[in-house]
């Protein structure tokens, strides 16, 4: 038997919707003492109803405007509607308030249902009753929907309506997208333990799977699937299933739980298009809301990029929730008055990680959700900013053209190319404060703007500079391609005076602090490095700086020595050369660990180096 088909009722309350479905499917759907009593319905009803070769989810919704809530809950997950309508009564409040709620939903498909017609002698009071309803759902989905006209009592017309219902087809329902079921009701079953019941909006559940219980880190394990009252293997999208999860209570699971499978956002921030219904005062910017999406309800503020939204008017709209609620793009939302209640409008999902709407952003905000709208994706990634998104956060919206990947981390190319002129800018301001500078390192391009940077993300975006030309990397230094250093005149005669009191110095060598003792101005540690980078001076290590024609000198007096005497004591290195215990040792270290000299207990011989 094919399942797959969800079919909701709705309407006033008391126009025959439970009566209709018990005729129908020989299900009676008010279970609750309080329902009897009472004779209305308070909670969902679900039965199955075999159409031929396929079994039909029949969804009965109660019809009280106090349960308007309740009959969301439950419209939420229909194929198609049949809007019941009594033919004593004609269209009620209920009957508009329900239609408006489909529509908001995105139901597409349905009929419409002259219930009680026993009650009705009069075949004029009937055709009435017919061109009443028929009125009502202009300019609705359900404008030239087909018309039947029954009785749950004499079974007039419930054939032909079986007939209209067989011909309805499920909506497309992604079966690649996350399992998600909106949970409508937790129950405990004799021998089984607890079980929930919902319809299935996407993805595949196989028995035996781990579930999450959104919102939250609950988990539990499946070990039973019934699809429309038969068991099953697996649960896919569009079906009316129940769900016997294991190692939770009822109390674990309550309505607006979603039981899910793969990535599903819980934000209390939610980007939306929303539609303002027609008829109602204007909506002021940050008004409390009560807003139902799926099975759940949270309480928050609407926000817009205008001081109002006018009665028929659609747009772009932001949800601050005070709790977290699961969602994805695309899922449809009804939003109420908190009170007195009402139904106010409702939309759809745009982004599910929205970034908060500041005031001095709205143009921009607006922008991107009409591209978001659009279809470009890259504008997620815009949103996630400087930040950029691990690649499990990119897969989790959906992916799209394929972005910039900086230190494993995915941005949007605008930003990107934006990080990139920061840099730059960075880079022509170092040099422009430091113009003998050979370049800046790393941590002094970092500062600023481009301190909250992630080490690989910074790698990754000087790289992709240097691979473009527009940096150059010199070991720890970068600089702008192009960039060189050109000293003045009195900068050029000052390092040729710091540059002869180092030759001065020969092997003892001058310490940094001896140059700036000797030479003050604030210009001589970038004029060093000039000296160094022309090979004209040689820093050693505890020593200072000493001249490079010195530096080969004592090399080449070392050659000689191992010409006439395979060892060298320190003694002797200090006399040959005119060095203090101070210098002596860090330049026989060096001199090691350049390998041009090699130790051996208290004496050296000749390194490899100096072969």
């Amino acid at each position: 038997m094919a399942f797959g088909l969800v079919v909701g009722t709705a309407g006033h309350i008391d126009h025959g919707k439970t009566t209709l479905v018990r005729a129908l499917t020989g299900h009676d759907l008010d279970a609750l003492p309080e329902e009897k009593d009472r004779g209305i319905t308070i909670a969902l009803g679900f039965a199955p109803w075999d159409l031929g070769d396929q079994r039909v989810g029949v969804v009965d919704v109660p019809g009280h405007e106090r349960l308007v809530r309740t009959m969301i809950a439950g419209a939420a997950g229909i194929d198609a509607v049949l809007l019941c309508v009594s033919a004593l009564d004609g269209a009620m409040p209920q009957t508009r308030e329900h239609l408006a709620i489909l529509q908001l939903l995105g139901v597409q498909t349905g009929a419409l249902v002259i219930t009680m017609a026993d009650l009705v002698d009069d075949e004029e009071m009937l055709e009435l009753a017919v061109e009443d309803v028929k009125d009502t759902v202009k300019g609705t989905f359900l404008d030239g929907a087909p018309v039947v006209v029954t009785s749950a009592i004499d079974g007039r017309g419930l054939d032909a309506l079986a007939d209209v219902v067989g011909s309805f087809r499920p909506r497309d329902r992604p079966l690649d997208a996350p399992f998600r079921l909106p949970v409508d009701r937790a129950f405990q079953r004799t021998g089984f333990g607890t079980v929930v019941t919902g319809t299935t909006w996407g993805g595949r559940l196989v028995d035996g799977e781990v579930v999450q219980l959104l919102p939250g880190d609950g988990t539990a394990r499946v070990r039973g699937i019934e699809v429309h009252g038969a068991t099953v293997e697996e649960a896919l999208p569009g079906r009316r299933t129940a769900l016997n999860l294991a190692g939770i209570g009822v109390d674990d699971v309550p309505r607006g739980t979603v039981a899910a499978i793969g990535p599903v956002p819980c934000p209390q921030i939610i980007d939306v298009r929303y539609r303002h219904l027609e008829g109602l005062a204007p909506l002021d910017d940050r008004s409390p809301v009560r807003v139902l999406l799926g099975t759940a309800e949270r309480l928050g503020r609407i926000v817009f990029a205008t001081d109002a939204m006018e009665g028929g008017d659609t747009g772009f709209a932001q949800l601050r929730l005070d709790a977290p609620l699961p969602c994805l793009p695309g899922d449809r939302f009804v939003i109420r008055r908190p009170s007195p209640a009402e139904t106010l409008g409702g939309g759809e999902v745009l982004d599910a990680w929205a970034p908060k709407l500041r005031v001095k952003g709205r143009e921009v905000w607006r922008e991107q959700l009409r591209r978001l709208e659009g279809g470009q994706r890259d504008v997620l990634l815009e949103r996630a900013g400087e930040e950029g998104l691990p690649a499990d956060g990119w897969t989790q919206r959906g992916g799209g053209d394929e972005p910039i990947w900086l230190g494993g981390r995915a941005f949007a190319k605008a930003v990107v190319a934006r990080l990139k002129g920061v840099l730059l800018e960075a880079m022509a301001a170092f040099h422009e404060a430091n113009p003998l500078s050979l370049g800046a390192t790393r941590g002094e391009l970092r500062r600023g703007r481009l301190g909250h940077l992630a080490d690989k993300v910074f790698e990754d975006l000087v790289a992709r500079l240097a691979d473009k030309g527009q940096l150059e990397i010199d070991g720890t230094l970068m600089r702008a391609k192009g960039f060189a250093v050109a000293p003045n005149a009195a900068q050029a005669d000052l390092q040729e005076q710091v540059f002869t009191s180092i030759v001065a110095a020969r092997f003892e060598g001058l310490r940094p602090k001896d140059v700036h003792a000797a030479h003050p101005e604030p210009e001589v540690l970038a004029l060093l490095r000039l000296l160094e980078r022309d090979a004209r001076i040689t820093d050693i290590d505890k020593v200072g700086w000493v001249a490079s024609d010195q530096v080969q000198a004592l090399r080449d007096g070392l050659a000689e020595h191992f010409g006439a005497d395979e060892t060298l004591s320190t003694a002797a290195f200090k006399e040959r050369f005119g060095l203090t215990r101070r210098t002596a040792i860090p330049w026989l270290e060096w001199l090691d660990a350049g390998k041009w000299t090699q130790r051996d207990g208290d004496v050296r011989r000749r390194g490899p180096r100096l072969r």
